[in-house]
Parts: structure tokens; C-alpha cells; sequence
């Protein structure tokens, strides 16, 4: 199944309960709606955008931990980091990363639109090889990235995450492929079961994985 098969299944939930949902979910901000019809119209893939339900819950967390760093990984366009960055404490920062180069311009632009570019540090290239490289504390982590390496970026991040931090996991249920017997699992699926699987195992943590969209796993470690 191609990625534009997996993203068309992401919602479980009726479309009219979805739309009732976003109909009672404060709406998203100019530059957010700018930036999601960009997306929409210009951008391989605009359903791996947030979105304007998620990007709330997002946002929501994001006021309610008032985190002072964040580390994306996954910046996309750009949609969730801005959604992030509305928590921050006052001199907070997202440092946000990203493999594709093509869409710097895009993040670039709705950052400024939003006024937000002071808040937002930008790196392009492979997560892996950057995240060792950022010496910092992060009071929250946000991955979405490529599925396959989900448990190395837990492994990487998890001793730059201060004590009682918070780690959000996008696509956790995927598309409900999770559900499939794993030896009919591609290699994308497996992941993020291994994913899933290792956070549950590790007694550090506490976790609660949320049906939104495609999955929203949260976890605090204690």
C-alpha cells in the first residue's frame, strides 16, 4: 500500500463526527489556515499536516505543560511546530528538524506569517545525526518522522528529556494496520507496533495513547 493509500485511511471515526468535532474545536489562527490550504494545494501528502483538530490538541498540551524547549522531529510544513510554539513559556524555543530541504521556504514563510520565527530553530538534514548534536534539556518532544527509526529517536531523546517531561508520538495507530496479524505487518507497521510495544515495557514512563486522527501517543516520564 503506497503513502497515499495509508493517509486516505487515517480517520476512524463517522466524517460527521469528525465534522461536528472541528465544528466545536476553536478555530485555527489566519496564518494556520494559510498555511494548511498551502499544504493542501502545493505539497506532496497534505494529510501528514497536523491539522486543524489536531493542531488544537496540540497547542492545548502545549499551554498546559508551558514548555520552555521543545524538540520536533518532523517539521513538515511547519503546521505543528507553530501549533507548539502557542504553549511556550516567555523566552521558550522549538528546535525543529526536518530531511527535506524542499520545503524550508514553506516553513520559513508561515513561521514569519505567524510571527513566530523567533521562536522556531530550523535544522535540515537526518534526525539521527542531529538530535546527538543539540545539547539541551527539552521539557517536551514531538516525533513525527519516518515510522522505521520511531524507537531510535525514543532512544535518543529520552535522556535529553528533563524529569516529568512529556514525549508526543504521531501515527501511532496507522491507519489501524497495528490491528494486523505481524506477520502480515510491512516494515513501516512493525515499527511502530515495536513502538508501541517498547513504550508500554518501559517502567520509566507512563503513557495513554489517544484516538485522534491517526494516533496520538503521550507519554510522561516519571
Amino acid at each position: 500500500m503506497n503513502s497515499t493509500c495509508i493517509f486516505a485511511l487515517m480517520n476512524f471515526l463517522d466524517e460527521k463526527i469528525s465534522a461536528y468535532a472541528e465544528d466545536h474545536t476553536t478555530e485555527e489562527s489566519k496564518a494556520l489556515h494559510e498555511l494548511n490550504r498551502e499544504t493542501n494545494a502545493k505539497v506532496l501528502n497534505p494529510r501528514m499536516l497536523s491539522g486543524h483538530l489536531q493542531g488544537r490538541v496540540l497547542s492545548m498540551i502545549s499551554h498546559m505543560i508551558k514548555p520552555r524547549l521543545v524538540l520536533e522531529i518532523g517539521t513538515y510544513t511547519g503546521y505543528s511546530a507553530i501549533c507548539l510554539s502557542e504553549g511556550l513559556m516567555e523566552g521558550g524555543m522549538i528546535h525543529t528538524i526536518d530531511i527535506n530541504d524542499e520545503l524550508g521556504e514553506i516553513v520559513k514563510k508561515h513561521i514569519t506569517a505567524a510571527s513566530v520565527s523567533h521562536k522556531i530553530k530550523t535544522y535540515t538534514g537526518n534526525a539521527l545525526d542531529i538530535i546527538p548534536t543539540i545539547s539541551e534539556t527539552f521539557d517536551l518532544v514531538f516525533i513525527d518522522a519516518d515510522k522505521i527509526n520511531y524507537s531510535n529517536y525514543y532512544d535518543l531523546v529520552f535522556n535529553k528529556l528533563k524529569q516529568e517531561g512529556f514525549i508526543l508520538a504521531d501515527n501511532v495507530l496507522w491507519s489501524g494496520k497495528v490491528l494486523e496479524d505481524r506477520t502480515k505487518m510491512d516494515p513501516d507497521t512493525l515499527a511502530i507496533d515495536d513502538f508501541n510495544k517498547k513504550v508500554m515495557g518501559d517502567k520509566r514512563v507512563e503513557n495513554v495513547i489517544l484516538p485522534i486522527r491517526d494516533g496520538l501517543m503521550l507519554v510522561r516520564k516519571k
